[in-house]
């Protein structure tokens, strides 16, 4: 959060040295980030009434290379300070027309970025933790819940102990309350922050736990509280969470997870086949 308001103290104090245009376009920026960060400088240019130019040029004598940095800057900003009424108001800006091209775009990039940023070697080692874990504990609330699921749907394919901790009739503390040393807890949460996940990471860390966090990146309250974490772009076209690249990595996580494990999942495969054609679990087209 720290960063976050740097920025903002940057625009609010960036007044006194700047031109009269660029003084309207910080001010426009500091009390309408929200709005702001996904305009591009023409538009704001527009929204203030000044030039695409000036926009740019207030982006450079702020110290960015350009108005593309700035910005991410105030991205970065808006993923930790947005309320769910702010997120509803940004979808006025889509047009209805290109909804469903913006939307699949912006999913796009998110796997794009993640991509190229994510920590190679932190996702190996998440993968061999895991592996080796005596007990798996799954954390997804509210919106990470049906990440956590499906997660949870497939390591059970792999691994012997897997349980999805999700919010219902048992509190999240029951459900883990077991936790120890050999065991792993898997915590899943986006902006906005569940701070009952957070919490329960750090229990689990207090009974000896491994804990895995799979978070939109480096200012996430799960970075600090996980011993291995996963950072994976989120960034939304509108009120809805982006869990494009999420869903990606988990994927991979997977995959990798059962690679790992080939043998005994083959033969997992094999027996649950059987059991799937004798009860006619799903359709079988040859009758």
């Amino acid at each position: 959060m720290q960063q976050a308001q740097d920025l903002i103290t940057r625009l609010n104090r960036s007044g006194s040295r700047l031109s009269k245009s660029h003084r309207r376009i910080a001010e426009y920026i500091a009390q309408h980030y929200d709005k702001a960060v996904y305009m591009t400088a023409s538009r704001l240019g527009e929204e203030v009434g000044v030039s695409e130019s000036t926009v740019v040029r207030l982006a450079v004598a702020m110290g960015y290379a350009g108005y593309p940095e700035l910005q991410q800057s105030l991205q970065e900003l808006v993923r930790h300070r947005l309320t769910a009424t702010q997120r509803f108001e940004m979808t006025s800006d889509i047009d209805e027309g290109s909804v469903l091209s913006t939307v699949l775009k912006a999913d796009m990039q998110n796997i794009r970025t993640t991509i190229e940023d994510i920590d190679k070697k932190a996702f190996e080692a998440a993968v061999h933790v895991i592996s080796g874990a005596r007990r798996i504990y799954i954390l997804g609330l509210r919106s990470a819940a049906p990440l956590a699921e499906f997660t949870g749907y497939y390591l059970h394919y792999i691994l012997d102990d897997v349980r999805v901790v999700a919010a219902g009739s048992t509190d999240v503390f029951e459900s883990i309350s077991r936790v120890e040393k050999d065991d792993v807890l898997l915590a899943i949460s986006f902006p906005r922050y569940s701070s009952r996940t957070i919490e329960a990471m750090h229990f689990a860390r207090i009974r000896g736990a491994q804990v895995i966090g799979i978070t939109d990146g480096p200012m996430s309250p799960l970075h600090d509280s996980a011993d291995i974490c996963l950072s994976v772009r989120t960034d939304m076209a509108s009120f809805v969470d982006s869990m494009a690249a999420p869903m990606s990595v988990i994927n991979a996580m997977i995959v990798a997870l059962g690679i790992k494990n080939r043998e005994i999942v083959a033969e997992r495969f094999k027996q649950l086949e059987e059991v799937w054609d004798a009860y006619s679990v799903y359709m079988n087209e040859s009758k």
